[in-house]
C-alpha cells in the first residue's frame, strides 16, 4: 500500500480495493525545488496528493507577497476553484523542496465516480474536510491574537520553522515578518 492509498484508507474509510482503484487513477509526479505546480492566470487540470516535500501557495499583489498555505507531505494540493469551476488560477503554486506527488487529471478525477460506487460520498467528505480545515485558519485569523497563531502553527508543524523561509510564515499567519521576528525572539528566550 502507497501513502496515498494508506492515506484515502485512514481518513476517508474507503475498502482497500478501492483505494487502489483509485491510486491507479494517479500518476507519480515530481517537482524540483523552485518548480511551479501552477501559476496565476493558467488554468489548474491537476489534483495531487504531496507524499514528500513542501509546496507554497500564493499570490503576487501590487504591494506584497501573500502566502496562503504551505503543503507539507500527506495533504493534497490543488486550485479548488480553478479545478472544480474550471476558472484561471488567482495563485501561484511552487515546490520550496524536492516534491514528489501523486497527481491525478480532471479528466481522471471525474473517471473516479464511474470506477467507485460510493465516490460521491467520499468527494463529499474531502471538500468538507477542506472546508472546516479553511473555516479553522479564517477563525484563528480573526480571533486569536499573533502569539497564539504563532504557538499553535509552531506545535502543530514545528518542521516548517527550519525548513521554510519565516517570512513565508509570518505571511501565511497574517503578521509582518518584524512581528513575527519578535514573537520568535520572546518565545525562544
Amino acid at each position: 500500500m502507497n501513502e496515498l492509498e494508506s492515506h484515502i484508507h485512514q481518513h476517508f474509510g474507503i475498502s482497500l480495493d478501492d483505494c487502489q482503484r483509485v491510486s491507479g487513477l494517479f500518476r507519480p509526479e515530481t517537482l524540483e525545488k523552485g518548480s511551479y505546480f501552477l501559476r496565476t492566470g493558467k488554468f489548474c487540470n491537476k489534483l495531487s496528493f504531496i507524499e514528500s516535500g513542501m509546496i507554497r501557495v500564493y499570490v503576487n499583489l501590487p504591494e506584497k507577497e501573500v502566502t496562503q498555505w504551505i503543503g507539507t507531505a500527506g495533504y493534497f494540493i490543488t486550485d479548488i476553484q480553478g479545478f472544480m469551476f474550471r476558472n484561471p488560477s488567482r495563485f501561484n503554486i511552487q515546490a520550496l523542496t524536492d516534491t514528489r506527488l501523486f497527481t491525478i487529471d480532471y479528466e481522471g478525477y471525474l473517471t473516479m465516480g464511474k470506477l467507485i460506487p460510493k465516490w460521491h460520498e467520499f468527494e463529499k467528505l474531502f471538500m468538507s474536510k477542506c472546508f472546516v480545515m479553511l473555516e479553522n485558519r479564517i477563525f484563528d485569523l480573526i480571533s486569536m491574537p499573533a502569539e497564539e497563531r504563532y504557538q499553535k502553527l509552531f506545535d502543530q508543524n514545528r518542521e516548517l520553522f527550519n525548513q521554510v523561509p519565516l517570512q513565508y510564515l509570518a505571511s501565511m499567519l497574517g503578521m509582518t515578518p518584524e512581528t513575527f521576528s519578535r514573537i520568535r525572539r520572546k518565545l525562544l528566550s
